[in-house]
């Protein structure tokens, strides 16, 4: 488990950035935090580092979108998705070895998809001027970083030591 520190939405894209220049085909990344902590924002990051040239939003209400990039990127929202027969009725195994897949809010709902998965939790503060300002607003967040299996090791190391700077001691 890693905690990086990130002071700007800039950061946050910083992250995402190095999770898609380091990532490869199968990988799935499980992006967990409050409304406005940066979930779609760490995405188009990802993008960025996946050469995805389409704009990237949240995909709240059609639940998935495939990005076409260096590495496909799939972008799912499991917000509403109340059951595993939901999710399985998105097929997203079909696509899992052939591309980069990204789940908003998937605890407890797409820890089976994989063996192998990168757990990030973004926390924001809470309270007083955070909860009053615009969404994705700057404000420091703390990324906690949980690699699951050997590939997401592999991909969490080199993220770390891609934002290094940002890495809490």
């Amino acid at each position: 488990m890693t905690r990086i520190v990130v002071p700007t939405v800039d950061d946050i894209h910083r992250v995402g950035r190095a999770i898609g220049r380091h990532a490869a085909p199968g990988d799935l990344v499980m992006l967990n935090g409050p409304l406005g902590a940066g979930k779609t924002t760490m995405t188009q990051g990802i993008a960025d580092g996946l050469e995805v040239t389409d704009h990237v939003s949240s995909p709240t209400f059609v639940i998935a979108h495939i990005h076409p990039g260096r590495i496909d990127l799939v972008h799912v929202d499991a917000y509403r998705l109340e059951s595993i027969d939901e999710l399985d009725a998105l097929d997203l195994d079909a696509s899992l070895e052939d591309s980069l897949t990204v789940v908003e809010w998937g605890a407890g709902k797409v820890e089976t998809l994989s063996g192998s998965r990168l757990e990030i939790d973004i926390e924001r503060p809470v309270g007083g001027r955070a909860d009053m300002e615009e969404l994705g607003a700057d404000e420091t967040r703390t990324l906690t970083v949980r690699p699951h299996g050997s590939r997401a090791e592999e991909l969490a190391r080199a993220v770390v030591a891609e934002v290094q700077d940002l890495v809490e001691t």
